[in-house]
């Protein structure tokens, strides 16, 4: 899951009114760390932080085995639901954020599943990260989403369409590297409706 913060650039400036930027960026910090403790609720203790790029939240599931039953690749069980009830929290997090802030930040997020390979790299700051095509489409899925929407491959839209989440067809979308693939915006779950307004 690829999960950007649109618009923080746009608000990002460096003036005396803001001490160069760093309120700012305490903004961003308020963001993530309230992020990360959505991580902390039991239903996603399968879900694993990875990184944050700029303003962008990097999150997987289903890497950890003894939290995840990876075998159960059905309905409600299957880790991309997890996943994909993360991001709807964060969605929710950052409306909550907003208000309070004043501001009108949205997230574009992109979820795809598949295998990947994780490890740790480097001699300094040694840094735990995930590649592999899953990866790379779950980024371009992100970026040719639209904002407040959840976009997801059509793999795993149908994983979630049979766990009850609510789904529309975005229909072709051009993916760098793969051509043309069809993807889905998540509309609800089945608690209910998650878009307050179609875009």
């Amino acid at each position: 899951m690829f999960a950007s913060i649109l618009s923080f650039w746009d608000f990002y400036s460096e003036s005396s009114i803001n001490d160069d930027g760093k309120e700012c960026l305490r903004l961003l910090n308020k963001i993530i760390s309230d992020f990360d403790e959505v991580l902390n609720k039991p239903k996603f203790s399968s879900v694993e932080k990875i990184k944050t790029i700029g303003s962008t939240y990097m999150a997987a599931t289903g890497l950890n085995q003894r939290k995840v039953d990876t075998n159960n690749k059905t309905s409600k069980n299957h880790p991309v639901v997890h996943l994909c009830l993360f991001a709807v929290e964060l969605i929710k997090k950052l409306d909550l954020i907003n208000r309070h802030s004043f501001n009108d930040f949205q997230l574009r997020i992109g979820i795809n599943h598949g295998p990947v390979v994780a490890g740790v790299i480097g001699a300094h700051k040694p840094q735990y990260d995930i590649w592999g095509n899953t990866v790379n489409v779950a980024s371009r899925i992100d970026s040719t989403g639209k904002p407040g929407r959840i976009q997801v491959t059509e793999q795993t839209g149908a994983i979630l369409r049979d766990a009850g989440f609510e789904l529309e067809e975005q229909g072709k979308v051009f993916v760098k590297g793969k051509g043309e693939m069809t993807t889905f915006y998540v509309i609800g779950t089945d608690k209910g409706r998650i878009i307050k307004d179609q875009q």
